[in-house]
């Protein structure tokens, strides 16, 4: 039995589009993506993915359910099965005992003036005592804005209205360093795992007394795709250093995945079928406040990658705005930069420069939205921006400026999976630089052939399977792979996995052939080795499944890359086990394990 609490919590981590489309070519349509049914023959499709409310349905044969259901359906995989294969994803444990969680209370209807949190709770589900953290932090920030003069005038000075405060749940942190502890009774002295650290709410301060991280600052909660809080903004009042002050990375918030936004956003993102990117909450707020929904923003870090591919599931057009000085160029390559290897034939992605000393949140205030809109319109297409910004670095009128341009947009083209729109950008770059479009080409694919050899791990492509199984395949391929495991990382407590038991086998045995020296290791010898064991379906699945190359494979990084992810099972693994237990019956070793694995 696995308690219902860590089921949601499962769903809540993943994404079904990402479920779905590795075992079917997704299209999107509108607000959904389609796919021919697996469930039945037909040549229409009228299977449909559902992101924002998480849900496949066949309109054709009636199926319909979530990622785990599909899984089960799809794959023949029982219920444990699923769940196991999508935590493993997702980087979670599944609880060894089982319980049933107590309902958090609400706090509310409890008859004190301080908030009191289900210590049970909160041991047996820390991210349900963590998001119930946030969102009475930013109950009690709300609460402080309607007492604090200054933070009111300010709101009112930058154009805000209370109704688009409430509409975004704007609050004010106040001055002092333990505001929290009137209404968390457990607000913790000097303890660096409490709950109230974990959710960035409180800084811990090695020998002295934690303290509040956010004071005299206008509080801006962040939401996920659930609309629940993971994190907070705040900027600084009476010109405080840093101005704007993010919430750290925790279990509940990375920065490189959350935009600003984007759960209120997404139904006008639907309907315009765009969304704008820009940079700072301010700018989204006004924007909204001003008529312009279809706005999100990144959250104190560069665009990543993941932000990229969130975006793009939403809708076909991603126009970023950014100030027009050299720092927005620069901010605006990154992001094209980024852009390059997401990016899909049929979908665009542009880039917005506001005029000289001018924000959205100026320009809007200043000149209106059917200004700023008429410039939405006049967004410069990725491939204007990319041959401007290239071209404009070096001398065209000269054969050295002319081969600078060409090694210097080789590497960026190569990265390009969209094949229409890499072969009308790559025609462009010949037309620029007068080298012929095949020579061209021709360069293009010898070098990406040479860069795919010294790729860095983290540069390799992302694995599509389980790290086990990758493994598996590895050793398939390369045995002497067995030697250069760390054993170790297979120590995670998930017994029951049947890749992980076959992957143990399978290094033993290949150590110990190894050794003797008495056959020739590969596939065939391998299977006939585990023929008569219970691994033999499962590692003849494998065989049948791998797909393993030797051309433009780099086997190095997808090892790497493989035993870092068990190495990030094992730390949440660990993680969990001690997350799981009463903190007051951690020993100070364990509590400061705790500290540095969530630290790592």
């Amino acid at each position: 039995m696995i308690e219902q609490s860590f089921i949601q919590e499962l769903l809540d981590r993943i994404d079904i589009v990402d479920v779905v489309a590795r075992h079917l070519q997704l299209k999107k349509a509108g607000a959904n993506f389609t796919a021919c049914c697996p469930f039945h023959n037909e040549k229409t499709p009228s299977f449909t993915v559902n992101s924002s409310k998480q849900f496949y349905h066949c309109f054709g044969c009636g199926r319909h359910g979530n990622a785990i259901s599909f899984l089960m359906e799809h794959s023949g995989a029982s219920f444990v099965e699923a769940v196991e294969s999508l935590a493993t994803h997702a980087g979670m444990q599944i609880p060894d005992q089982v319980s049933i969680y107590p309902k958090i209370p609400d706090p509310g209807r409890v008859p004190s003036d301080k908030i009191k949190i289900d210590k049970e709770v909160e041991a047996t589900s820390p991210l349900a005592g963590l998001y119930e953290r946030m969102e009475q932090a930013a109950k009690f920030y709300r609460g402080q804005l309607k007492q604090s003069d200054q933070a009111i005038a300010y709101l009112k000075e930058r154009g805000i209205s209370g109704r688009t405060a409430l509409c975004f749940g704007i609050g004010y942190a106040p001055p002092g360093w333990q505001n929290l502890s009137g209404i968390f009774t457990d607000y913790p002295a000097d303890d660096s795992s409490h709950p109230l650290v974990q959710a960035g709410l409180v800084v811990a301060h090695d020998g002295k007394k934690n303290y509040d991280r956010f004071r005299h600052r206008i509080m801006f909660p962040i939401l996920d795709r659930k609309k629940k809080i993971v994190g907070f903004g705040g900027r600084a009042l009476d010109g405080g250093e840093p101005k704007y002050l993010n919430s750290p990375e925790t279990s509940l918030f990375v920065k490189g995945r959350e935009l600003y936004n984007l759960a209120s956003a997404s139904p006008a993102i639907r309907k315009s079928a765009r969304v704008i990117v820009v940079e700072g909450y301010m700018d989204v707020v006004m924007l909204v406040q001003s008529g312009v929904e279809n706005v999100v923003a990144t959250l104190g870090t560069a665009t990543t990658a993941m932000h990229i591919q969130n975006l793009l599931r939403h809708t076909d057009e991603v126009v970023f705005c950014f100030d027009g000085d050299a720092a927005g160029t620069k901010a605006a390559w990154r992001a094209l930069e980024t852009s390059l290897p997401q990016l899909k034939d049929g979908k665009d992605i542009k880039f917005l420069f506001l005029p000289d000393k001018e924000d959205p949140d100026s320009y809007i205030r200043k000149y209106g939205r059917v200004a700023f809109e008429g410039l939405l319109e006049k967004a410069q297409p990725l491939s204007v921006f990319f041959c401007n910004e290239l071209s404009g670095r070096v001398n065209l009128g000269t054969s050295e400026g002319r081969a600078r341009l060409v090694q210097r947009a080789g590497p960026l083209l190569a990265q390009i999976n969209a094949p229409v729109f890499g072969f009308m950008l790559t025609k462009r770059i010949s037309e620029l630089t007068g080298v012929g479009q095949n020579q061209l080409a021709a360069f293009l694919k010898t070098g990406k052939k040479n860069r795919s050899s010294t790729l860095r791990p983290e540069a390799s492509r992302p694995l599509s399977v389980t790290p086990y199984r990758r493994l598996i395949q590895i050793l398939l391929h390369a045995p002497d792979y067995a030697n250069k495991l760390d054993t170790n990382l297979l120590a995670v407590n998930d017994e029951q996995n049947e890749e992980k038991v076959l992957l143990v086998a399978l290094v033993d045995f290949l150590k110990t052939s190894a050794c003797s020296m008495e056959e020739e290791l590969n596939s065939v010898t391998i299977l006939l080795h585990f023929d008569q064991t219970p691994h033999r379906v499962l590692l003849e699945k494998i065989v049948r499944d791998a797909h393993v190359k030797d051309e433009n494979w780099n086997i190095d990084a997808e090892f790497t890359g493989g035993m870092e992810r068990l190495r990030e099972m094992q730390r949440r693994s660990r993680m969990a086990e001690l997350h799981s237990r009463p903190l007051v019956s951690l020993t100070p070793e364990e509590k400061n394990e705790l500290r540095q694995l969530m630290l790592s």
